[in-house]
């Protein structure tokens, strides 16, 4: 079952996340098979990140929380909130799921 994940960044944090990046970036190749999409939410500037959005393929909520969890984003304090919800995939990639 697909499961959506949300992160919300802390206040003034960006320079941590840019600090945490690489490592980050290298975590989610070794979890790539578990995502059907992931990426950051920008501000209106479309440059600056304060957040993500990670949708992954993973059979429980605990899985869920085990992947966000071992993010190096996640591990470097960076988020002040998550959120886990299951989710239906209903399109993706224009193709339907329904």
């Amino acid at each position: 079952m697909p499961y959506l994940i949300e992160t919300f960044d802390r206040e003034n944090s960006y320079d941590r996340r840019l600090q945490l990046r690489d490592e980050h970036l290298r975590y989610l190749e070794t979890v790539a098979d578990k995502l059907l999409a992931c990426g950051a939410k920008l501000s209106e500037d479309g440059e600056t990140a304060d957040g993500g959005i990670y949708l992954v393929d993973v059979d429980t909520r605990d899985e869920a929380e085990a992947l966000i969890e071992a993010d190096p984003f996640h591990q470097g304090d960076l988020f002040r909130e998550v959120k886990i919800q299951r989710w239906r995939k209903a399109y993706l990639d224009g193709r339907s799921y329904l």
